[in-house]
């Protein structure tokens, strides 16, 4: 049963991982692997709007995505993109990475082998994954301007579409965890998280909403600078 101060507390996640970046124009355009396709259409559209005259698409297979994305998570991005009318000479495809850190190494270093000058990138990613994708980006490639984007969705919207809404608000847990360890592990920068969201995530964590958070070699899940 999810309760209302469940939701509450969900939405108060949701909120934060959105950076709240207006789109403008950028160098290029990255789509972030997943298993929502949405982040294709999400890039199909910045591009049509003129905020991007190339788009890379990064991602191989995870266990979630390897039945429906058999071909790999990059490859069905870019078929979707050109289903839907981009230009097959406007799209890229980075099809090693397996995370996010890899996500933009090697679209850095695929732009970089092309020789294409990149000042800023425009960064797509699942609703829920914006923030996360941005400290990563900011850690790894920090000579450049990150611009943060999703598909305009509200949380109700997201569950809809999932189907699932404990998986949703385990992957928002999940998420903000990352974001709380992943900065000491130097994987990305760290952010100022309010000590509401902080709230939210631990009653969330005693709400049993844990099977997404990173775990100890004893099981624990792991825990970060609040």
């Amino acid at each position: 049963m999810i309760s209302t101060q469940d939701w509450a507390d969900t939405q108060r996640l949701w909120d934060y991982h959105h950076m709240g970046h207006t789109p403008r124009p950028c160098s290029v355009a990255i789509g972030l692997g997943s298993h929502d396709l949405g982040v294709a259409d999400a890039a199909v559209d910045l591009y049509k709007r003129g905020m991007a005259p190339l788009i890379v698409f990064t991602g191989a297979t995870s266990p979630t995505t390897r039945e429906r994305m058999p071909r790999g998570e990059a490859v069905h991005y870019r078929e979707r993109a050109i289903e839907l009318g981009v230009p097959a000479s406007a799209v890229m495809v980075e099809p090693r990475a397996r995370n996010t850190g890899e996500n933009i190494r090697f679209s850095r270093d695929l732009l970089a082998e092309a020789g294409i000058e990149v000042s800023s990138v425009l960064l797509i990613s699942k609703p829920y994954e914006e923030r996360r994708g941005y400290a990563t980006a900011r850690k790894l490639w920090p000579e450049v301007e990150i611009v943060s984007a999703s598909s305009p969705m509200t949380l109700q919207d997201y569950v809809d579409s999932i189907g699932d809404a404990r998986m949703v608000i385990d992957m928002l847990v999940g998420a903000l965890q990352r974001l709380l360890v992943y900065p000491e592990q130097g994987f990305m920068i760290s952010q100022t998280v309010p000590a509401e969201v902080i709230a939210s995530y631990e009653r969330l964590c005693q709400g049993g909403f844990t099977s997404r958070l990173l775990q100890d070699d004893e099981g624990q899940a792991l825990r970060g600078a609040h």
